[in-house]
């Protein structure tokens, strides 16, 4: 396929980090940006307190190319393959098919325990998600808006099977997960020949967030870090793709 150009103004919207953002999506707003930034295509990062209120489908982070807007990670990942590049074009159909079984584990259940956490546990709900949520809004907004989002969330999960998991049960599933990607990892640095791929910009997104987001009960980032090749895999895209970002940067 020929590489068409990439346009030199692409911006990336997403919620701020330092006072707004959730753990689910700055998970997803990461794995974009290194994803890009795997690709080696340029875009600026513009934070927009209303990001999800622009976004096409309401979901962050949403991709501004030219007079295309694209939400979500699935859809700018066929975006940019569209274009002529992908960073998994060199994978056999098993190996692909491989990789996005091992992606939709991730969002099956990384993702769903990120909701679950952020907008069913009482106290991270109490003490992070419905004052960060509710920041960018005035008095009684600020009061009323997180409530309405957490009972979309709760009816979400429910539907997925996920609200009516005990807090117990949804560390079990994501030790299970954590599990599973380390087995697949093994002793390598990347999930496939050494080579950056879709998988472990996804992977990186959401362990990474997980790995850094202090919470009132960090149990969700002691299971990951039971497993060291995924906590090794994460400081190493860090070190490759974000050289001048330290910590206290990216953590939301």
């Amino acid at each position: 396929m020929t590489k068409e150009p990439w346009p030199d103004d692409v911006k990336l919207f997403q919620p701020h980090i330092v006072e707004q953002i959730l753990l689910p999506d700055y998970g997803n707003c990461l794995a974009v940006q290194v994803f890009l930034r795997m690709c080696g295509l340029d875009f600026q990062v513009e934070m927009r307190a209303n990001a999800e209120f622009m976004s096409p489908t309401g979901k962050v982070p949403f991709l501004q190319c030219g007079t295309f807007l694209v939400a979500e990670m699935d859809p700018i990942i066929a975006f940019v393959n569209n274009k002529g590049i992908s960073l998994s074009s060199d994978l056999d159909n098993s190996q692909r098919a491989d990789m996005k079984a091992y992606m939709s584990l991730i969002n099956d259940t990384l993702y769903n325990a990120e909701l679950y956490i952020s907008w069913v546990d009482d106290l991270i709900y109490e003490e992070v998600t419905k004052p960060r949520y509710g920041s960018v809004f005035p008095w009684p907004l600020n009061k009323v808006i997180p409530w309405q989002r957490k009972r979309q969330m709760v009816k979400r999960l429910s539907h997925l099977g996920w609200g009516q998991k005990t807090s117990e049960q949804v560390y079990q599933e994501v030790d299970k997960c954590c599990h599973a990607l380390s087995e697949r990892l093994g002793t390598n640095q990347k999930y496939f020949f050494g080579r950056a791929t879709e998988l472990d910009a996804l992977a990186f997104g959401h362990l990474y967030t997980i790995l850094t987001t202090d919470l009132p009960d960090n149990r969700l980032a002691s299971t990951v870090r039971h497993y060291q090749n995924l906590v090794t895999l994460c400081e190493a895209i860090e070190e490759d793709y974000f050289p001048r970002v330290t910590e206290s940067d990216l953590i939301p």
